[in-house]
């Protein structure tokens, strides 16, 4: 009884401890896991970024150049739209998905399994034409899918330095084509025409003669003649009132981004169409524009330029609700002269960029005015995308194409090379005087530096189209030993006054001449230099200089 009553009160004696120090590692425990909590929240509440607005220059550089604002460039000698940008599946930072048809391209293989099916559900070629190898009924029907399988075995064989991703249905292609028929009864191309060699391939313009003139032509400016019936930029309209009170408008006013440079213009533009997609509202949008002097000869800022005049606009109606500002404002005037005070729109107007679009999102007013009045940089539209909205709002790069006119030009200047030609991109301009930013870039872009650099990258004897901002046009002349040079000013003609392209801008213009200014030189420069086979660039390949100047890399 003694052992078993020592053994019980030792047992006893201990059990507390073991208890007390279980209450005193998880007391530490919650008291350590509650001043963890404490010192966040406090971090959280009372830390903030440095404001790039007022810090120094490197400040700016790293707000403009960090992966999520990568779009907003500073150079402005490459212009890349929604149509240019090649997103990666892996890259979640991009705005948007990537398009499924660039997941494989046209081959030998893929063209017999789509013959395979064709074969079984189309009648066959007569077995007279297959006999002789030649077509006895004259003029084929272009639509039969079997002459498309043609022309794409054809272009696997002369243009084997290009990936076809996908062709269109209805298929076009401009070129003149002499069709046979192979030894196992097929049809094949015998002969291809140069660029816009078909029948019914579209010409230019007629020109008229001027009264009196003895042989000088003027442009014949009628929108029967010249129209492209493939572009259809026309204002949309609201319809009726009933429809404009039923609608859901974000309306931006004007800020600190007019005039700006036209990179800033999209960055600014599309943050407020990604506001509105974000919002489901339809996005007022003003169509003139101010060309920054950069582009401009004259070196001044020049007002009323037609947004049409350089983006796609019928693209961008298609890809997201808009309406005219002069046709929302006109439809909001008539219906509130019409019902007085009674029925007024509402309207709710923002007056800070710091109202973010998440506290708008329940907002049932039919109008909300977001106001840019403040002094620059508050007064930038882009300031609206900033801070937490940047993780909600997504710009619509997809829905902002180049104008199908100024595509026209690239189209045109591309296929007189016969799609087959090598790119260089030579950046000149201020940047080649500014030697205390590029100290070595006005030398390593010289005639002579040029020629020696491009023997080891472009083969001797190449279509060479050199995208450039040099003024001077002889200044590549000792390429031309080289290489068959081509400049944009070597196609002068494809937007002079007797070009398609003049007179439909003419159009949008009230019938007023339209310059070819500096952003479309730089719109169409971009593109041509994307369609090289080899493409050259100034900062990666010609010179060790930083793209955006000294310790910039």
């Amino acid at each position: 009884m003694k052992v078993s009553n020592s053994s019980s009160s030792s047992s006893i004696g201990t059990e507390p401890i073991g208890q007390n120090l279980i209450k005193v590692i998880s007391n530490l425990c919650f008291s350590f896991f509650v001043f963890s909590v404490l010192i966040f929240t406090v971090i959280a509440i009372t830390y903030q970024p440095p404001d790039p607005w007022i810090q120094s220059a490197p400040a700016l550089t790293q707000l403009f150049t960090r992966p999520e604002n990568a779009t907003f460039q500073i150079d402005t000698s490459i212009i890349k739209t929604g149509e240019d940008i090649t997103p990666s599946p892996q890259d979640p930072s991009l705005p948007f998905p990537p398009p499924s048809s660039a997941a494989s391209t046209v081959t030998e293989a893929s063209i017999e399994k789509i013959e395979y099916k064709i074969l079984n559900s189309t009648p066959p070629i007569p077995s007279a034409a297959c006999s002789s190898g030649e077509i006895t009924s004259g003029t084929l029907n272009c639509s039969d899918p079997r002459v498309l399988i043609a022309v794409q075995r054809f272009n696997l064989r002369a243009f084997k330095s290009i990936a076809f991703f996908e062709y269109l249905t209805p298929y076009r292609d401009f070129r003149r084509f002499k069709i046979g028929i192979t030894d196992d009864c097929r049809y094949k191309v015998v002969h291809a025409g140069g660029w816009h060699s078909g029948a019914n391939a579209r010409r230019n313009p007629a020109r008229a003669t001027a009264p009196g003139g003895k042989g000088k032509t003027v442009p014949r400016i009628s929108s029967n003649s010249i129209r492209d019936d493939e572009i259809n930029d026309t204002i949309p309209t609201l319809g009726s009132q009933i429809n404009f009170r039923n609608g859901k408008y974000l309306y931006y006013s004007r800020g600190g981004d007019y005039c700006k440079g036209m990179n800033h213009y999209m960055w600014s533009f599309l943050c407020g169409l990604g506001e509105a997609m974000y919002l489901n509202r339809t996005f007022v949008m003003d169509l003139s524009m101010c060309l920054a002097a950069t582009y401009n000869p004259s070196n001044k800022d020049e007002e009323g330029k037609d947004f049409r005049y350089y983006f796609d606009f019928e693209h961008l109606k298609e890809e997201v609700s808009i309406v005219e500002e002069g046709e929302f404002l006109r439809d909001w005037k008539k219906w509130d002269r019409s019902h007085l005070k009674k029925r007024k729109v509402p309207v709710k107007k923002v007056l800070s960029h710091k109202v973010t679009p998440i506290q708008l999102k329940k907002d049932k007013s039919t109008i909300l005015w977001r106001q840019f009045d403040a002094p620059e940089p508050e007064n930038y539209w882009y300031r609206v995308c900033e801070g937490q909205a940047a993780k909600y709002i997504q710009r619509p790069w997809h829905a902002l194409w180049k104008s199908k006119r100024l595509m026209n030009i690239v189209t045109e200047i591309s296929g007189r090379m016969d799609w087959d030609f090598d790119a260089v991109h030579v950046v000149r301009g201020e940047k080649a005087q500014r030697r205390d930013l590029w100290p070595n870039l006005d030398s390593d872009t010289s005639p002579d530096a040029l020629v020696e650099k491009l023997k080891g990258m472009v083969q001797p004897w190449r279509n060479l189209y050199i995208a450039t901002n040099e003024p001077f046009y002889n200044y590549f002349d000792k390429l031309r030993s080289n290489y068959k040079v081509h400049l944009l000013d070597d196609y002068k003609e494809l937007w002079g006054n007797t070009s398609e392209w003049y007179n439909e801008t003419s159009l949008l213009n009230n019938g007023k001449p339209v310059e070819f200014d500096g952003y479309m030189r730089v719109a169409v420069d971009t593109e041509v230099f994307y369609r090289g086979t080899t493409r050259v660039e100034t900062f990666y390949n010609l010179t060790q200089d930083c793209k955006d100047g000294v310790k910039t890399c």
